[in-house]
């Protein structure tokens, strides 16, 4: 179906600029105040979904009150009474989106990607201030002024109002979810972490020319989010310093706790990841996930050990003397050494027996011979022999 030439009698349309599943988006001219404008058309099913349009109108009227200068200002809203099309009229921007410039060159140029993420960092800053979550940032969303060569974020509020409506509970998705948070894709709440998040994904794509985690569904995107570490953007693309990558990265934790608590330390962060350095906030969340991953190492071991009854801790042989073995280890080492002296002093002592039983006997048939030609022994060398193997018992058997 063809658009109104004129909405709300003031808005005469022009050109259209782009489509979506939930609008479209025109350019047109304001005929009271002269200017350029955009005025993007919901889509005429979406009229049929009156609590959608209730709280579009609330959202709508939440994000025409944020007027800084990276955020694409909300003029008006309403419903044209000729065509019953809804609308919102909104600030001109007179360049390319970066869902533009990335079909264009694939990649943006370093330094422009820090200019147009730290502005859009600015913009999420200063609406979460004032308590207004974007729930969809994507490139599409991104779009830079050709003339001024910044970056404003738009269409703040209509993800909100898109939420529990009939369009999500029978599966369809807001906005791309390549850009979704782990909470987001979980059906979570979306908070500031959330669009930190969506931005973040920005960044890498704009570097990388590809995203964080493929995927061929939703639910893979939300396994590889959780399961999945982000590849560093220095493996796809060197020349990016080190420390942009870390920058970028940490707007990419699965932990919405674990990232940035700020648009303003996120675009800190990666400004002076352009330049080599690191801030605060990045080196505090790089200790956290140091300390995360120390605790989880932690537990998973304690949870691999067996179950086992306590055992005493064997003694330290570093806490004794080199000279001397602990009691219990120097018996254990030296009762082999005392069983073999004892059997040895039992084998010299029958030894002795045996000899002085001998000799005895020798003495007594020396004595009954009669000239048999054996002298009867010398009683002193009979005592010296028993000496002898007194002495010789001894020596075996200290």
């Amino acid at each position: 179906m063809s658009p109104p030439e004129t909405i709300a009698g003031r808005y005469r349309i022009e050109r259209r600029l782009g489509a979506g599943g939930m609008s479209t988006v025109f350019q047109a001219t304001d005929s009271v105040l002269e200017r350029a404008v955009a005025v993007k058309l919901l889509a005429e099913h979406l009229a049929e979904d009156v609590a959608f349009v209730a709280r579009f109108r609330r959202e709508a009227l939440s994000a025409a009150r944020l007027q800084h200068p990276n955020i694409v200002q909300v003029f008006d809203s309403g419903q044209d009474d000729e065509s019953q099309r809804h609308y919102i009229v909104m600030e001109y921007v007179d360049g390319p989106s970066c869902a533009d410039l990335l079909r264009e060159h694939k990649q943006l140029d370093i330094d422009r990607t820090v200019s147009i993420v730290r502005d859009a960092c600015h913009g999420l800053d200063y609406a979460h201030r004032a308590g207004v979550v974007h729930r969809d940032v994507k490139p599409g969303n991104l779009l830079v002024a050709a003339e001024a060569g910044i970056t404003k974020l738009a269409d703040f509020g209509i993800a909100k109002a898109a939420e529990q409506t009939r369009i999500t509970q029978v599966g369809s998705v807001l906005g791309t979810a390549a850009y979704l948070s782990p909470e987001q894709a979980h059906g979570d709440e979306a908070g500031p972490a959330s669009d930190i998040y969506s931005l973040g994904v920005c960044a890498y794509q704009f570097l990388t020319g590809r995203l964080p985690h493929e995927y061929s569904s939703l639910t893979e995107l939300a396994l590889k989010q959780q399961q999945h570490p982000v590849q560093p953007i220095t493996d796809l693309r060197p020349e990016v310093p080190p420390e942009l990558d870390e920058a970028v990265r940490r707007s990419l934790e699965r932990d919405a706790g674990s990232r940035y608590r700020s648009g303003l330390e996120m675009a800190q962060a990666i400004e002076a990841g352009l330049h080599g350095e690191s801030t605060d906030a990045t080196r505090r969340l790089a200790l956290t996930e140091m300390d995360a991953t120390r605790a989880l190492d932690a537990t998973s071991a304690t949870r691999a050990m067996p179950r086992t009854s306590y055992q005493p801790v064997p003694a330290d042989p570093a806490a004794y003397p080199a000279t001397a073995a602990p009691p219990a280890r120097r018996e254990r080492r030296d009762a082999p050494r005392a069983r073999a002296r004892r059997r040895m002093a039992s084998f010299f002592a029958l030894l002795l027996v045996v000899a002085a039983i001998a000799a005895v006997g020798l003495a007594v048939l020396a004595s009954q011979d009669n000239g048999g030609g054996v002298s009867a022994p010398d009683a002193d060398q009979v005592e010296q022999q028993i000496q002898d193997l007194r002495e010789l018992i001894q020596e075996h058997t200290r």
